[in-house]
């Protein structure tokens, strides 16, 4: 009756060592800390009301974006117990991890920063700022942009409870078989990273396509292709990829999962199955993955240095070009992943130059750059600054990806720590400086009052500097002979002293995430008097600067129309135009996308433990809901036009 009822369930899955013991007491007290603010503020019903319930964009992308901040502090921490166990786990001591629990933070920290840090500030900003960019009201499907977002939610706190019951996968972020199979990996670790993976992809899959809807059909009139802002163009390149990519990815832990439920052989050499398979299938989607986190970075930095240079971007058309050649090559280089694994010289050889090709829009994109700043009227705030360690970081790190996709130079740094140096150096250089650039600029914009300039720009210094300390010695480490997955070496290697170093840098790192934390929290303390009352704090050149900070609801109250590249700027020189007011009708809100995703997340719990009763109720749930929001009627309301207008004089 148990295993029915509780399936593999039982008490010892609660037992954790003192590190992750730990880890639970800090999940629960900022749980509480949350809980008890909204107890405090008797704000339970606002809170459900105006932010689970709701379908404004706007308000989803903040939350992507809380989610993804907080994601990012477990990922972290889970960087930080790696370099500090490497730092110290040399001769007789052996630091202060197990080896299992050193391969879950490992498997952990990965899985948490590419699918929950990334895939949330990639899907944050577009829903922050697409609709605002092209003219739009909202997005294409409102309620199928909410369920993506609480899909993509559900999975993260599925990956943050394997911390509190049970294992994490101790398989690495990409699972490869025979290792993630049930022969080597019998436990719930890796259907935790299964179904977390794969009902937060269902999610980003969704939003893919919901914002492709809404670029191609939503923009305002006299927005052609050729006139969208280069951070609309990027996130259209992004989409793309997400369409193509992530039913690979769903097809690729389906058919793992099938393996581990029911006995079948798609990856384990047994009955004919083949686990380079996998591997091919995982990176097909894996590299276009890169991009998909990558572009939207781009078109960051292309909003934020023309802002900044007070010029408008050079070479737009080469801009998109580059764009759309990245994209195509995107899916053409996935196996310079696996140059070691015996595919042949020739194979090799075409993948390896894909790969050098693929640098060269980049490169065109880093000299545009550039090129715009050349003779521009430069404004050293954070963002800028963020964008010229992102110059550094990048290009160095290009450089090394260049390196590699020489095959016989790959055979000698591959799995090594040279290649976790170069990765993050993309991934931290690239991803996380565009999208911290990307929440300073337009953090007034949403909130309505801007950020304190003096701790971003400390908080920029800390990560660029605390970059260097804590990922350059592992460049020499990975020429030494260090591997990934490293939790213990012997001190005759000479390792030691470049795993203190970064370490250190770790440390510096964390100055930055703590500073960060303090910005905000100073910010918030002195709002009022950072209050942006333009709507324009940056001398903007985008439709999203044109309205009020932060914008109402609807966005715009008169949709405008574009005649040009840098729409808003073009306005400005021109002078206001006579406006003519209409009714609004924007879409009600609606709890049940949240809803979903308490029983996607139920349906998940279920399947990782064997509750097949909880996952029944789940996949029941979610069908009631769809079938409760198909047969509802009034999903609409209306703001008529004399009420738009009054607003609009307001402001």
């Amino acid at each position: 009756m148990n295993d029915l009822l509780f399936g593999k369930l039982t008490l010892s899955a609660f037992k954790h060592d003192l590190v992750q013991t730990l880890g639970v007491f800090a999940i629960f007290a900022l749980l509480f800390a949350g809980a008890g603010v909204l107890f405090y503020l008797r704000r339970w019903k606002w809170f459900y009301r105006e932010w689970l319930s709701s379908l404004d964009p706007k308000k989803i992308g903040v939350m992507y974006i809380v989610t993804a901040l907080l994601m990012l502090l477990k990922g972290v921490s889970d960087a930080a117990l790696m370099r500090v166990q490497q730092a110290f786990a040399a001769g007789e001591h052996y630091g202060f991890l197990s080896t299992d629990h050193y391969q879950q933070v490992f498997s952990a920290h990965g899985t948490t920063m590419i699918f929950f840090v990334g895939m949330g500030f990639v899907f944050g900003s577009m829903n922050l700022v697409v609709p605002l960019q092209i003219g739009a009201r909202d997005v294409a499907f409102p309620f199928l942009n909410a369920i993506s977002f609480w899909l993509f939610a559900a999975g993260a706190a599925l990956l943050v409870v394997s911390m509190i019951v049970g294992d994490f996968s101790t398989a690495g972020w990409v699972a490869y078989p025979p290792l993630s199979g049930l022969k080597y990996s019998p436990g719930v670790g890796v259907d935790y990273w299964i179904w977390s993976v794969q009902i937060a992809g269902i999610g980003s899959l969704l939003a893919g396509l919901n914002f492709w809807a809404t670029i191609f059909k939503m923009r305002c009139p006299g927005m052609t292709l050729m006139r969208m802002p280069l951070f609309v163009w990027s996130a259209l390149a992004t989409l793309m990829l997400v369409i193509f990519a992530f039913p690979i990815l769903t097809a690729t832990i389906g058919m793992l999962s099938l393996d581990r439920l029911m006995g079948m052989h798609f990856f384990t050499p047994d009955f004919g199955g083949n686990p380079m398979m996998y591997i091919n299938l995982i990176w097909a989607w894996g590299h276009p993955e890169v991009y998909i986190l990558i572009l939207p970075a781009f078109g960051v930095f292309s909003e934020v240095v023309a802002t900044f240079s007070e010029k408008r971007l050079f070479g737009y058309v080469s801009m998109v070009w580059a764009i759309a050649v990245i994209t195509f090559l995107s899916f053409i280089v996935w196996l310079h992943h696996f140059f070691t694994m015996g595919a042949g010289a020739n194979v090799n050889a075409f993948f390896g130059i894909m790969t050098m090709i693929i640098a060269v829009p980049t490169g065109v994109k880093i000299f545009n750059w550039l090129f715009t700043m050349y003779r521009g009227r430069i404004h050293f705030t954070p963002p800028i600054l963020w964008f010229l360690g992102f110059v550094v970081i990048f290009t160095t790190g290009g450089v090394t990806g260049v390196l590699m996709s020489i095959a016989p130079i790959d055979f000698q740094v591959h799995n090594s720590l040279f290649l976790i140096a170069h990765f993050h150096s993309m991934v931290i250089g690239g991803v996380l400086f565009g999208f911290f650039a990307g929440v300073t600029y337009w953090f007034p914009k949403v909130m309505g009052f801007t950020l304190n300039e003096r701790l971003g720009r400390y908080a920029c210094y800390c990560w660029i500097g605390g970059f260097m300390l804590a990922f350059m010695p592992l460049y020499l480490l990975g020429f030494m002979g260090a591997t990934r997955r490293l939790d213990h070496y012997d001190p005759a290697t000479g390792w030691q002293p470049l795993f203190v170093v970064a370490g250190i840098g770790v440390v510096v790192i964390l100055s930055g995430i703590g500073i960060q934390i303090i910005e905000m929290l100073f910010s918030v303390w002195q709002r009022k008097q950072h209050r942006d009352l333009t709507g324009d704090p940056w001398n903007g050149r985008t439709l999203e600067w044109s309205i009020s900070s932060p914008p109402p609801f609807y966005n715009f109250a008169v949709i405008p129309e574009v005649k040009g590249i840098d729409a808003f700027w073009a306005m400005k020189q021109q002078g206001k135009e006579r406006r003519h007011y209409e009714d609004i009708h924007m879409p009600k809100n609606t709890s049940l996308g949240f809803w979903i995703g308490i029983f996607g997340f139920s349906l998940c719990f279920g399947l990782v433990w064997w509750m097949f009763w909880l996952a029944a109720l789940g996949l029941v749930g979610i069908v009631v809901c769809l079938a409760v929001r198909s047969g509802e009627k009034e999903i609409e309301m209306v703001i008529p036009a004399e009420e738009v207008r009054k607003d609009d004089a307001h402001k």
